[in-house]
């Protein structure tokens, strides 16, 4: 981990933890990564409630509950989805915030959705924020990149 993971960590830790606010995390493009990352650091056990991969649509409908209908209608790869899965994580964890991701990071086309469509969404009381990104790395750098910004959306969402 490169030092600005650990200092977006140590700022995620701290302010999660001066607002005492509990976390649920929602991952599919990116595969645990953002809960591997906010673990890492001691202290974790104090906010982090939750880390659900639901990488296929089967799993975001049956475990986490997004609704069939909307990922019909927008695909798994869709800002909709991924508000959904943020609100629903959130919910099922009983948590002050929740962030979640859902995207493509290649190699082929999915959905008819383009390599490094990356959305995130933060759930926050009543409001849900969403970011729509695009990347062009490798698959592993997509990932990493995804999981660095959305914990800097976190942050950002946090503090509004």
């Amino acid at each position: 981990m490169d030092n600005r993971f650990k200092d977006i960590l140590h700022k995620v830790h701290s302010l999660i933890q001066a607002k005492n606010l509990s976390l649920a995390v929602a991952e599919s493009c990116t595969g645990g990564l953002i809960s591997h990352y906010l673990t890492s650091l001691p202290g974790a056990s104090s906010f982090f409630e939750a880390g659900v991969v639901a990488y296929s649509a089967g799993t975001k409908i049956t475990v986490l509950g997004v609704s069939p209908d909307t990922i019909s209608q927008y695909g798994v790869v869709s800002e909709q989805t991924v508000r959904e899965m943020a609100e629903k994580i959130r919910e099922l964890a009983g948590t002050d915030i929740s962030l979640s991701t859902s995207g493509n990071l290649g190699p082929d086309v999915l959905e008819g959705k383009e390599k490094g469509l990356i959305y995130i969404a933060v759930s926050k009381g009543e409001k849900t924020f969403a970011r729509k990104i695009i990347l062009k790395g490798s698959r592993t750098e997509n990932r990493e990149e995804a999981s660095f910004i959305a914990l800097k959306f976190l942050i950002d969402c946090i503090e509004r």
